[in-house]
């Protein structure tokens, strides 16, 4: 067989599926790997789906994509464009779209494991095709491994993936070290005495409270990270009450903390804990407030000698122009959590996905991108097809090619 990429990735730009919900999109994936030759393993950690091809001795290398789509109304205009919807976790009937390009991962992934299947004379070792689940949600990667899957698949020596981004296409962008934040999404839910407003005295106002802790928590990053170091704390959501007239009996506030060091998040983490419980305390709370972890993504950490040894291969493939070092992204990712179980180095890198002809080559040196060019997760988001799949598939051939062993040729 020989994959329409192109095809492919229109087919499942149209018909995206929500975290954990990806099970037409693992069909897919799992037929194209039989139809390949791979040993294919379903349903891990939810709607994960491997291959496995055993070509000889040699090392064992990871290849990932991520499968999932968004509760997003897609505005791109495009003909395939996708109309889908779904219920989310809480019920509520949502549009869906892949607003974060997962389409292109997992087309990207099965364009290039065609291509080493075809090539299995050219190298040797052990090719392993994960195709994750919910890393919208930052657990699927987290799901995947607790089901067993390396009970399931052979460790790998080094886990590689990429991700398409905002950059020019047919360029590619490679950080050694640190090169994703840490996310911790949580809630705080803090308890108080309701009441009459008129009789503010005779309640312990969880509002007030609330609004202590959100003015406290600024403090972290200005009074307790130091100027070398980085982290954002925002507070996104305040809900307390029900009338004007009534003191609530709780308040609950979401946060959204980004980090780029595992010490320092943990200094923030801790702060925040600290900061809820004392506020509480000051304010005579009957109980401690409630601080519980929603969404949780590790710090992605590329090996920087991984990394320069796959650099190099990326730059024999593009040409040296054409790899760059994109800095540190406030994005995150749960990748390196499969690195991180099978104790292998990681390699993650950025791959451009729209027009080049739309960056300022000056600009782009500096780091600046265009004002109107969408981010992941816009409504308006649209890599273009060509050359974004051919170079995203010839990356992670490159790439791999690089790891596994030398073959007859």
């Amino acid at each position: 067989m020989s994959l329409d990429l192109g095809a492919v990735y229109r087919d499942l730009h149209a018909n995206p599926e929500l975290s954990f919900q990806e099970h037409r999109t693992a069909g897919i994936v799992a037929a194209t790997l039989d139809s390949l030759g791979l040993e294919v393993t379903t349903g891990i950690g939810g709607t994960g789906v491997t291959g496995v091809l055993v070509n000889g001795l040699g090392p064992t290398v990871l290849l990932r994509a991520d499968m999932d789509g968004l509760p997003v109304h897609e505005e791109t205009g495009l003909p395939y464009a996708s109309t889908a919807r779904s219920t989310d976790v809480d019920g509520n009937d949502v549009p869906v779209m892949h607003a974060c390009g997962h389409d292109v991962h997992v087309t990207c992934l099965l364009g290039a494991t065609e291509r080493l299947v075809a090539d299995r004379a050219g190298w040797s070792g052990t090719l392993v095709v994960v195709f994750q689940p919910a890393e919208e949600q930052g657990g699927g990667a987290e799901a995947m491994v607790a089901d067993g899957l390396y009970d399931r698949v052979p460790k790998p020596d080094v886990v590689l993936g990429q991700h398409v981004a905002p950059l020019p296409a047919g360029f590619v962008g490679l950080r050694p070290g640190p090169a994703m934040a840490a996310a911790d999404s949580l809630s705080v839910l803090v308890h108080g005495t309701g009441g009459h407003g008129s009789r503010p005295e005779a309640t312990v106002d969880p509002v007030l409270l609330a609004a202590s802790i959100t003015v406290r928590l600024q403090g972290i990053v200005a009074r307790e990270i130091a100027a070398t170091d980085s982290a954002v704390v925002t507070v996104g959501q305040l809900h307390a009450g029900t009338k004007n007239n009534i003191i609530p009996s709780e308040a609950k506030l979401g946060l959204s903390v980004r980090t780029f060091d595992e010490a320092v998040r943990e200094k923030v983490v801790a702060a925040i804990d600290r900061i809820a419980k004392g506020e509480a305390a000051a304010s005579g709370a009957p109980r401690e407030p409630e601080v519980v972890f929603e969404e949780r993504f590790p710090l992605t950490v590329n090996d920087p000698v991984a990394s320069e040894r796959t650099a190099e291969a990326l730059r024999r493939a593009f040409g040296e122009q054409r790899v760059f070092d994109p800095g540190v992204v406030s994005g995150s990712e749960d990748v390196g959590v499969l690195a991180t179980a099978a104790g292998a180095p990681l390699v993650y890198w950025l791959l451009g996905g729209f027009d080049p002809a739309r960056f300022d080559p000056v600009a782009l040196a500096a780091g600046r991108l265009p004002d109107d060019l969408p981010s992941n997760h816009s409504p308006h988001f649209a890599p273009v097809i060509d050359p974004t799949l051919e170079v995203g598939a010839a990356a992670l051939v490159a790439a791999a090619r690089e790891w596994l062993g030398a073959g007859a040729e």
